[in-house]
């Protein structure tokens, strides 16, 4: 029978081992249940400190009583007494089981409990000969029976794709990852303080609309069947808090999922973490104040310095972070000046020299982003706002009124990632039903991501929407750049997967 708390490094199951080892655990339980001790019967225990409490107080807690709770993972039985780690939210805990302390009966249950299993343990705090800080058990209670074995545990749970699907094995098996998610906690709850000091209230929208705008994005579709409706998830937040600030709140927030119906990658999944913020009286140039002063505090907060570094490169949000036109930037990176391209022929003429592809429907600033994509993006490792892009690809931002082929936008770059993307808002209704109907038009040309008409919206911005400055963030990337991960599934608890044959 293959013995699955031997603690030396050892092949992987086969099919039959891992048969038996299941069978066992429920052998264990059984007996457990027919001696009137189901440990599923025991509904709380009073855990008095955890493992990093007692570590950083030991001083303090030298022979005094505690009690921990949490996942045993590993065992060391030795005769008469025994050793063995109990792992909590903070950390692991050296237990020690000595016959002799904890009587015959319940040493002799202890040897049967198997790795993965949950147990409370309470005893006093002292330290090993070797200097270990460790707790002497005077009590061990089974608390949850693990009918599965948890990995093999000098590798862990090394298949990512498994490590995606059992996000609960991975987390309990990988300390980065656990302590990636609760980083990431710490981002967002940083975020939320600073904004909410900021005199921002965090307000919700709803995910289920019947126009998905303010993006250029395909959205998942559903049937509301108490309506008999037509629905979609939303595909961003924009137009639900502009509605707000036409209510007279003057800065809003939400921090919630959206959904696009698009590809997977390293970057994308099709539900992501999305914050939008608006602030009325203010334009882009105040959403980039806002975007450097929050970037810089949440790194301090979070990580203790503004220098961050991603997969070996270091970026610094200490410095002031730059600040160049879209057009600048396809300049400096690609050579080509598009203040010197005046017709839509003469920039399909310059893509057409540059290999830069097109479509029939594309106009000079499509062009232009298309430009940026291909010759730039890569080259913004340092925090960078690239501003004031095309009007073709910002439908609800206002002009810039010595330019009115551009408008007051910015996106916020990092290792080549975009991280945010902000507006002064268009609030002028006339000019957005103009930018809607050009919209409509993309959307019957072929272009499965141009936004619909929204009626009500109109009625708002007729109503009256102040001056205002609005962004949208991230969350996710965030989270990449902060913990260094790799991939987007790295940062989210339940990632989208393709459902398994």
């Amino acid at each position: 029978m293959a013995n699955e708390n031997n603690n030396n490094q050892a092949p992987q199951m086969t099919d039959k081992e891992l048969s038996e080892i299941l069978q066992v655990r429920r052998d264990k339980l059984k007996a457990l249940q027919d001696a009137n001790a189901d440990p599923f019967q025991i509904t709380k225990y009073d855990v008095s400190h955890h493992a990093e409490e007692i570590r950083n107080q030991y001083d303090a807690l030298e022979g005094q009583t505690v009690t921990i709770a949490g996942r045993m993972m590993s065992k060391r039985i030795m005769g008469k007494a025994s050793f063995c780690h109990v792992q909590d939210l903070s950390g692991n805990m050296q237990v020690y089981v000595a016959r002799d302390s904890l009587g015959e009966e319940p040493y002799a249950g202890f040897k049967k409990f198997d790795i993965g299993d949950i147990i409370g343990v309470k005893g006093t705090v002292f330290k090993t000969k070797t200097g270990e800080i460790s707790v002497h058990a005077e009590e061990i209670i089974l608390l949850s029976k693990s009918l599965q074995p948890l990995p093999e545990k000098f590798h862990g749970l090394t298949n990512v794709d498994t490590r995606y699907r059992q996000r609960y094995v991975d987390l309990i098996t990988n300390p980065e990852s656990k302590d990636t998610f609760i980083k990431r906690s710490k981002i967002i709850s940083t975020i939320r303080r600073f904004l909410d000091d900021q005199g921002f209230i965090e307000v919700e929208t709803p995910m289920l609309v019947s126009n998905a705008g303010g993006a250029a994005a395909r959205p998942f579709e559903t049937h509301f069947n108490a309506l008999d409706e037509d629905f979609k998830l939303r595909i961003s937040l924009e137009l639900y808090l502009k509605r707000l600030i036409v209510g007279g709140l003057e800065r809003v927030y939400e921090i919630g999922r959206v959904f696009r119906n698009e590809g997977l990658d390293t970057r994308h999944n099709p539900e992501f973490t999305l914050m939008e913020l608006y602030q009325a009286y203010t334009d882009y140039h105040g959403m980039m104040d806002l975007t450097e002063n929050m970037y810089r505090h949440v790194a301090k907060e979070v990580l203790g310095t503004t220098k961050i570094v991603y997969n070996g490169v270091e970026m610094d949000l200490g410095q002031p972070f730059e600040r160049i036109t879209m057009v600048d930037a396809v300049k400096k990176y690609s050579g080509v000046d598009f203040n010197e391209i005046h017709t839509l022929e003469e920039a399909r003429a310059i893509a057409d020299e540059k290999h830069v592809e097109y479509e029939e429907r594309h106009k000079k600033g499509d062009i232009l982003n298309l430009f940026f994509e291909t010759f730039v993006e890569d080259h913004l490792i340092q925090p960078t706002f690239v501003m004031d892009h095309p009007v073709e690809i910002s439908p609800l931002t206002k002009r810039k009124p010595e330019n009115p082929d551009y408008v007051e936008r910015f996106e916020f770059f990092m290792n080549g990632w975009e991280m945010a993307n902000a507006y002064s808002e268009l609030n002028d209704p006339i000019d957005q039903r103009a930018r809607f109907a050009a919209q409509e038009e993309q959307f019957a040309a072929g272009d499965e991501e141009a936004n619909h008409t929204d009626e009500d919206f109109l009625n708002a911005l007729e109503i009256g929407m102040p001056p205002t400055g609005g962004i949208g963030y991230g969350i996710d990337r965030m989270c990449m750049l902060l913990t260094d991960s790799a991939a987007i599934r790295d940062v989210l608890l339940f990632p989208t997967m393709k459902t398994l044959d």
